[in-house]
């Protein structure tokens, strides 16, 4: 109903008082968000929301009050093409498992998986390449993730420069583990 002297409809009792207290909630959900930016390891740096370290925070209690199963841990998948540029053969099976030797192994000796596949991908002159490719999974704590992150991406880099490739796929998880 609309007012004809002029003067704003009056609220019911207690709007005020609910509007600051949400209004409260929110400022502290974006304190606490603001918080997960806050590097974990206790360096003193702040870092960007989006990465790995910077979603690590606690996950909420699951429903009934109780905490999830697991641990907090991120997830990576490196995604290994085995075709080449130039007329090169393909990354045979006993060069990528000396890799994974030489290069994933010792960053990661706690474990890892590997699997087979196959897949097709784009590449920088439009072509659709298809290939037989390999999928490692790395399941790594959440407090670990800025040293973790660091040696994801050496691997990365001495994939694609041992044998002259474009880019290793990278897709992170965060999930909770049990073991």
């Amino acid at each position: 109903m609309r007012s004809t002297s002029g003067a704003s409809p009056r609220r019911p009792h207690g709007t005020t008082a609910r509007t600051a207290m949400a209004l409260a909630a929110l400022v502290t959900s974006a304190f606490a968000l603001l918080l997960v930016a806050l590097d974990r390891e206790g360096d003193g740096a702040v870092l960007p929301a989006h990465t790995p370290a910077a979603q690590a925070a606690d996950v909420a209690p699951a429903a009934g009050g109780g905490r999830e199963r697991g641990d907090q841990y991120l997830e990576t998948r490196l995604f290994f093409g085995t075709g080449r540029h130039h007329g090169d053969p393909p990354i045979t099976e006993e060069e990528f498992h000396a890799f994974l030797d030489q290069e994933i192994t010792p960053r990661f000796p706690s474990g890892l998986t590997l699997q087979e596949g196959y897949g097709q991908w784009r590449d920088r002159e439009g072509d659709i390449n298809g290939e037989r490719s390999y999928e490692l999974i790395l399941l790594y704590p959440a407090d670990t993730a800025r040293r973790s992150d660091a040696a994801i991406e050496e691997i990365r880099r001495a994939y694609t420069s041992r044998w002259d490739l474009e880019s290793v796929g990278r897709v992170d998880h965060y999930v909770r583990v049990d073991f």
